[in-house]
């Protein structure tokens, strides 16, 4: 049994080395790790890079390029529970930065990758067991790409 956990491996198609260090700009506790790179046996050029080891966040992560034959899609997204809106806005600005802002605080960064960045309160909101709460909340979420916190407070209270 492994005693290293998990590693999700993003396979990208010649951006791995600068994906690892896009993702690491961006995340505290992060840090690029172990580059291996293709030798005369290919099948990418000798020398260039085959994998990035990199941790985002605490997070380990493998950048692989793999090349053309597979792309991300909203099948997998990764979720960022922020504390408050400052951190919204700081993950958001980072992340669309070269990508595009999606509905109800999903995006794709500038690799395809999908995120989820939302104030961590949001989870209570929506499943709030006060049912006319609840549903004002998720109304709220549902008219926004970018989270605004202080516009889904209000929505949730009935201002």
């Amino acid at each position: 049994m492994t005693t290293d956990g998990f590693t999700t491996c993003l396979w990208f198609d010649g951006q791995a080395e600068e994906a690892a260090n896009y993702y690491v700009s961006i995340f505290e506790n992060s840090a690029i790790g172990t580059i291996g790179r293709y030798n005369e046996a290919g099948p990418g050029p000798a020398g260039s890079v085959l994998a990035v080891e990199f941790t985002a966040n605490g997070q380990k992560f493998v950048a692989l390029n793999g090349g053309p034959h597979f792309t991300f899609n909203e099948a997998v997204s990764f979720q960022i529970r922020c504390a408050d809106q400052a951190e919204v806005d700081y993950y958001w600005d980072k992340l669309t930065e070269g990508g595009e802002e999606g509905p109800c605080g999903w995006l794709k960064d500038r690799y395809g990758v999908s995120w989820q960045v939302f104030p961590e309160v949001l989870l209570a909101m929506v499943g709030d067991a006060d049912p006319e709460k609840a549903r004002r909340a998720t109304e709220a979420m549902l008219s926004m790409k970018k989270m605004d916190l202080a516009a889904l407070k209000r929505a949730h209270a009935g201002e």
